[in-house]
């Protein structure tokens, strides 16, 4: 009988449990902890818009600030302005700043509203939002704003058409009825003048009869030239013989008397694709302007240099321009008649028929120019023309 079999006796042994594979992060959980890729890749898209965005934490520093919003601002970007208080940042803008500051006190916040920029005159237009927290804290604010300096141009220029076309042909019809009288009038009264006695009282009313006859026949045909389309004959134009041209015709519309002139046209300007006759009256009403607000004493100044016009698109190339400033030392406007004296018909000289400054904003428009007028009582004024050495449309018509 074989001997029986041993039995060995075996440990069980408890191996660790095999490790779970980890459950994947879920969109919520991943959401709520931006990668550092996330975080530059939504600053990118931030840095690339084409509207402005600037953006403030609540206690007044500088959150954010694109390339955009500095070409607006006409700001050159520093490397410590993140973290400064924004009203440093934007010191030169105190339209922008006052607005930012305003932002946590308003009930509702402005959207689609626009601002004009008084230190660079661009407009903009702007939308305000809050920046709020995950427990819905309001812990900033943001600025949207886009450039529509252009736009805004293009739509003044329109409403000008618009009310040159409401006006233009009534104005035409009665300068046309007036203009036929008044020459009948002046001939009369000459012929009556001739048959007088030189030395006879009527002799002097009638001289004055025609002398009155003329200044009202000018005036007339000023409202003809000014309802009249313009219609530029363009070719090559050289601003200094247009100015030099200028000071000739103005000293023999007006009374110089002692004004010094001072001109300085560099010879390397870019020549202009404009009218030269049209450039010629245009600087020449502004001159006649000058001399009548000096009254025979003081100076003028007319300088000129290039420049590159900057329209708000930043894809665009910048326009060449040649801006040409004609600047007095006379009595100055107040802030209310700046913003008249281009109006038609509006006049403070006595004998005036205001339309000396509304022909040259016809003629700048007409050239796709632009004009600013700077000015404060007692400290003389100065206007700067804006002209494109290539215009949008060369067979403008207004």
């Amino acid at each position: 009988m074989p001997p029986p079999r041993s039995r060995s006796r075996s440990r069980s042994v408890r191996r660790p449990p095999a490790a779970r594979p980890r459950a994947a992060a879920t969109p919520r959980a991943s959401a709520a902890r931006p990668t550092a890729l996330d975080d530059r890749f939504f600053r990118q898209i931030v840095a690339g818009m084409r509207n402005g965005v600037l953006a403030i934490f609540r206690d007044g520093r500088l959150a954010l600030i694109n390339d955009e919003a500095y070409r607006i601002f006409g700001l050159a970007r520093q490397p410590g302005d993140l973290g400064r208080p924004f009203a440093e940042v934007l010191r030169d803008q105190a339209d922008i700043v006052r607005v930012l500051s305003s932002v946590f006190d308003l009930t509702t916040l402005p959207n689609r509203a626009e601002l004009r920029l008084k230190g660079s005159q661009r407009v903009i237009g702007y939308t305000l939002s809050l920046v709020r927290d995950e427990a819905e804290q309001v812990t900033g604010a943001a600025l949207f704003f886009k450039d529509l300096t252009r736009v805004e141009q293009i739509e003044e220029r329109e409403r000008l058409r618009d009310r040159l076309a409401a006006v233009g042909e009534m104005a035409a019809a009665i300068a046309h009825e007036v203009k036929n009288p008044l020459a009948g009038i002046e001939v009369m009264a000459g012929v009556l003048r001739r048959q007088m006695d030189d030395a006879s009282e009527a002799h002097t009313v009638l001289g004055d009869i025609i002398t009155e006859a003329k200044m009202a026949n000018a005036i007339v045909q000023e409202v003809l030239e000014f309802v009249r389309p313009i219609r530029l004959q363009v070719d090559r134009t050289t601003i200094g013989a247009a100015v030099d041209a200028a000071v000739t015709f103005a000293e023999n519309k007006s009374r110089r008397g002692e004004v010094a002139v001072e001109v300085s046209v560099p010879p390397n300007l870019p020549d202009l694709h404009a009218d030269y006759y049209q450039l010629t009256q245009l600087f020449t009403n502004l001159l006649t302007n000058a001399f009548e607000a000096l009254g025979g004493q003081g100076r003028v100044r007319i300088a000129a240099r290039a420049v590159h016009l900057d329209h708000g698109a930043p894809d665009a190339a910048p326009r060449e321009a040649v801006v040409v400033e004609i600047a007095d030392d006379g009595p100055g406007m107040s802030a209310e008649l700046i913003d008249r004296v281009f109006n038609p018909f509006f006049t403070t000289k006595p004998q005036g028929s205001g339309l000396g400054l509304a022909i040259v904003r016809k003629i700048v428009d007409a050239h796709d120019g632009r004009i600013d007028l700077e000015s404060a009582p007692g400290r003389g004024t100065t206007v700067r023309v804006t002209l494109p050495v290539t215009g949008d449309d060369h067979d403008v018509h207004q």
